[in-house]
C-alpha cells in the first residue's frame, strides 16, 4: 500500500511539472484532469471518500469542462 502511495505522489509531481511545461493548452487541461483524478484516488486511499468524490466531480469534471469551453473560444496553442 505504501508503494502505491509513493507511485501516485510521484505521478502527481510529474503531472504538475508537465502542466507547467506544456505549450498546448488543451494538453495542459487533460494533464490537469489526470492530476485531479489521481488526487481523488489518494483521498480515497486516505479514507476520505467525501473529499475524493468532491475532487473527482469538481476538480476533474467541472473545472476541466470549463477550461475546455474557454479554450474552444480562444486559440489552442500559446505563443
Amino acid at each position: 500500500m505504501v508503494y502505491l502511495n509513493v507511485v501516485l505522489v510521484l505521478f502527481l509531481i510529474v503531472c504538475a511539472i508537465a502542466v507547467e511545461r506544456t505549450k498546448d493548452l488543451l494538453g495542459a487541461v487533460i494533464i490537469f484532469a489526470a492530476y485531479s483524478l489521481v488526487m481523488a484516488v489518494l483521498w480515497l486511499l486516505m479514507k476520505a471518500p467525501d473529499i475524493a468524490l468532491t475532487e473527482a466531480a469538481i476538480g476533474a469534471g467541472v473545472t476541466s469542462i470549463l477550461f475546455i469551453a474557454v479554450i474552444s473560444r480562444t486559440r489552442r496553442m500559446e505563443k
